[in-house]
This record gives C-alpha cells, structure tokens and sequence, in this order.
C-alpha cells in the first residue's frame, strides 16, 4: 500500500520487492495535505485531485513502472469520474471502486485515450490547485 508520502517517493527502491502496488487516496491525501480528514473544517478541503497528490501518484507509478509494477488505486479517488482520466494518463492500471461505481468507471475509460490522457496529465501537474486540476478535467475531459 503506498498511503504517505515517504512510500511514494520511495516507490522505485520499494517496487524492487513488490509485485505490485495500491494507491491509498484518502490516506495519500490527508497526509500529503497535512489535513486531518476526522476534522469536519479540514475534511471539506481535502482534495485528492491536488497537484501535490497527483505528483506522488505520478511518483509511485513511476517507480513502479522501472521495476515491472501494476499499480492500482482505492479510495475515493478512483469512483471520481473526473479523475478516472487523470488516473490513467499518470500511468495507473487498475482502480478499486464499489460495486456500483463500476459500469460508470468502466464507461468513462472506454471514452479514453491513453496517449491524450497521458499529456495532459502532465501539463495538470502543474497547476496551482485543486480547484485549477478540476476546471481542466471538465475541459480536456468533458463528461
């Protein structure tokens, strides 16, 4: 499990021992936020879309990708319809969601390319804010 942020800046020296890897979003989140998502006036900021966050994924997939990894991804992140493409072009392989999010996610990566995912998952890393990461999805990927 790649849940704080040590795990996913480390994931090339982990991926050396794992077959694979899973993604922790919540947990990703509330630690690379430094947000306590138990805190009601924290947990409504907390945002797995934000560009730090996207970059330890981008780390972890990374990584894993020099050694041979899957890398899956659990928690809310991975049922958010506009980061599914996100997901993808960062390189994820596999996403754990619900049982009833699972045609919706399914239909949404039949819509995908991953080569356009891939570039613009790039340039998102680079944004300012979650906010800034949400209003290009909703642009790049209309749903």
């Amino acid at each position: 499990m790649i849940e704080v942020p040590s795990a996913a800046l480390l994931a090339d020296q982990l991926a050396e021992h794992a077959d694979f890897f899973s993604i922790g979003t919540n947990d990703l989140t509330q630690y690379t936020l430094a947000m306590d998502r138990c805190q009601p006036e924290l947990a409504a900021r907390m945002d797995g879309l934000h560009p730090a966050v996207l970059r330890m994924i981008a780390a972890t997939t990374e990584g894993a990708a020099r050694h041979g990894c899957w890398v899956g991804v659990c928690g809310a992140l991975a049922g958010d319809p506009l980061a599914v493409p996100v997901l993808v072009g960062l390189g994820v392989t596999e996403l754990s969601v619900d049982a009833g999010l699972v045609p919706g996610v399914k239909a949404r990566v039949r819509t995908l390319s991953r080569a356009d995912c891939r570039q613009r998952a790039g340039e998102l890393l680079r944004l300012p804010s979650a906010a800034a990461v949400r209003d290009a999805c909703r642009r790049y990927w209309p749903a």
